[in-house]
């Protein structure tokens, strides 16, 4: 059986859309390339002397791995240079990443977490590349403002995750649902092994971590706990699965069913919205997740819907099946 490569799969696409110009195909093409390149980093880490941290601290506050600083300067090299872009953002810059003036510009705005997971690098458990694209309503002329490109997720044109685990796999969506792409190293080519992805309306799986309970609101322990209770409306008892890198998490409960929390806790009160970001980490999984037929929210409100107001922006986060998603609403709600 003839197997589907993702660049026939953008290309399949992009014939579907009467008004489609090509440049968001070369622009995910390029962002592929910048993904091969990071997985054979990460598939001989411990090779090259890559493991470890650099000893410096990111715009996070949190320490820089050798391969979050690799995988961010491949991905800001390729794509500065795509023709595509007029500015980028990364989870690990405190600011936007221009486009030198030597290259052209173009409409679309590319955020990214380099290397999701980070922390788990040296115990070689997966992590990941997330993306989201995005159009610009703006005639940019001159310095791109910061202020143009700041769009609720709800607008993105593009969004997904790599992820460099057992095999390197790539899901994404343009807004026409969710497909994932296995890499073949024999080839070099990533070939459709998930088509059409559905997340099960509910699961059995929750992840959390519950370390954290003594920091949690009395709404939150709640709304983990009826994961917990047999004898729950919601008719089961559900698993705990936590691996603690965000993409692995989301990419299991994605194909299994289940919900990913990151409530708001107290233990650091710089953070007091949490600690995961909308821009470069909830909004992108939001879109996919829901393109898949679940849902995402920060216990109230849908994460596509969130109005950002700045580039770095941390927003609590409930994803995941869409009847496990619903119930911490309800319980969020209820204790409004």
């Amino acid at each position: 059986m003839r197997q589907i490569t993702v660049t026939e799969h953008l290309l399949l696409h992009q014939k579907q859309e009467p008004m489609a110009t090509g440049r968001l195909t070369r622009l995910l093409n390029e962002l592929i390339l910048s993904a091969k390149i990071i997985s054979r980093e990460v598939n001989k880490a411990g090779l090259v002397n890559v493991l470890g941290n650099t000893g410096e601290i990111n715009t996070q506050g949190e320490e820089v791995q050798r391969l979050d600083e690799f995988a961010n300067s491949v991905i800001i090299h390729r794509m500065q240079r795509t023709g595509m872009l007029c500015a980028m953002a990364s989870e690990e810059q405190d600011g936007l990443i221009d486009i030198p003036e030597r290259f052209p510009k173009d409409e679309y705005f590319l955020v990214f977490d380099p290397l999701d997971g980070s922390s788990n690098i040296d115990a070689n458990v997966s992590i990941g590349t997330i993306f989201s694209i995005y159009k610009t309503k703006y005639d940019l002329q001159g310095q791109v403002e910061l202020s143009q490109l700041l769009q609720k997720g709800s607008e993105q044109v593009a969004a997904g995750y790599f992820i460099y685990g057992s095999s390197t796999m790539m899901v994404y969506t343009t807004g026409r649902g969710v497909d994932g792409f296995t890499l073949d190293p024999g080839v070099g080519e990533f070939l459709l092994s998930n088509p059409n992805i559905q997340i099960p309306e509910q699961g059995n799986l929750y992840s959390v971590n519950e370390a954290y309970w003594h920091y949690w609101d009395s709404l939150t322990q709640r709304a983990v706990s009826i994961f917990k209770d047999p004898n729950s409306d919601l008719g089961k008892l559900y698993s705990l699965r936590y691996i603690g890198s965000l993409v692995a998490d989301f990419h299991r409960n994605l194909l299994y069913g289940g919900i990913f929390m990151y409530p708001i806790d107290y233990r650091d009160p710089k953070k007091p919205k949490g600690k995961l970001r909308l821009m470069c980490e909830c909004a992108p999984l939001a879109m996919v997740v829901e393109q898949a037929g679940g849902l995402a929210t920060d216990g109230k409100n849908r994460i596509l819907d969130l109005e950002p107001n700045e580039l770095h922006q941390r927003t609590p986060l409930f994803i995941g099946s869409k009847n496990d998603v619903l119930k911490v609403q309800e319980i969020f709600e209820q204790g409004s």
